[in-house]
């Protein structure tokens, strides 16, 4: 199996701790937000993902809204803040170290705004944030995946190292372009096959230093 030359990360859900920092926001509005609500939110982002673009923070608002019945106004201020949920406890520290291996590219369905948000509490910037307010669609389209291709004049093999706690939107889509895929089982996942199983982004960054 070749090293990595590039990582590319799913971030909400992956690096950030999105069921947490969703449950507190919305729980702060007055809404009780179990693992049926978490999923029925998400489910109903990914419907209107595939249909015409929309900044992610308008759809993460629309779904609280409808789904968990917040008031619009306080939903969008959530939606706005989104990149200010807690990160995963390894999540900086990881990221520091797989950067020394290879380049770590952010490859994520949010707007431009929660990357400016995600780096400002990781203490430091990424190798890029590409996401979907660049390239005007959602994971799993196949042009968000040969849009990052083009940015970072990448090809799609195995050198591409994918990283995700989701197989459904992300590992799949990945592994049907020939790159290797790394699943991390976070609290929120959703599991199917993968090249490699991380129990954590320092595990991965363990697993690689060995092999450096």
């Amino acid at each position: 199996m070749p090293g990595p030359t590039l990582f590319t990360l799913d971030i909400f859900g992956t690096v950030l701790d999105w069921r947490r920092g969703l449950v507190e926001a919305a729980e702060a509005h007055g809404a009780r937000v179990g693992g049926r609500e978490f999923d029925a939110v998400i489910d109903y982002q990914a419907r209107v993902e595939a249909g015409p673009y929309r900044p992610y923070a308008d759809i993460l608002a629309e779904s609280l809204n409808k789904v968990l019945r917040i008031e619009k106004r306080a939903a969008r201020a959530i939606a706005a803040e989104a990149g200010r949920w807690p990160l995963f406890p390894d999540s900086a520290d990881a990221l520091r170290r797989l950067m020394r291996i290879a380049p770590c590219v952010a490859m994520t369905n949010s707007d431009q705004e929660h990357g400016r948000q995600v780096q400002e509490q990781l203490g430091f910037r990424l190798s890029g944030w590409i996401c979907a307010e660049d390239v005007r669609c959602y994971k799993p389209a196949p042009e968000f995946w040969t849009a990052v291709s083009g940015r970072r004049d990448h090809a799609f093999d195995a050198g591409w190292w994918h990283v995700s706690a989701y197989a459904d939107y992300d590992l799949s889509a990945a592994s049907r372009l020939g790159l290797t895929t790394v699943y991390v089982p976070r609290e929120h996942a959703r599991w199917g096959p993968s090249t490699h199983t991380a129990i954590s982004l320092a595990a991965l960054a363990t697993l690689l230093e060995g092999d450096s």
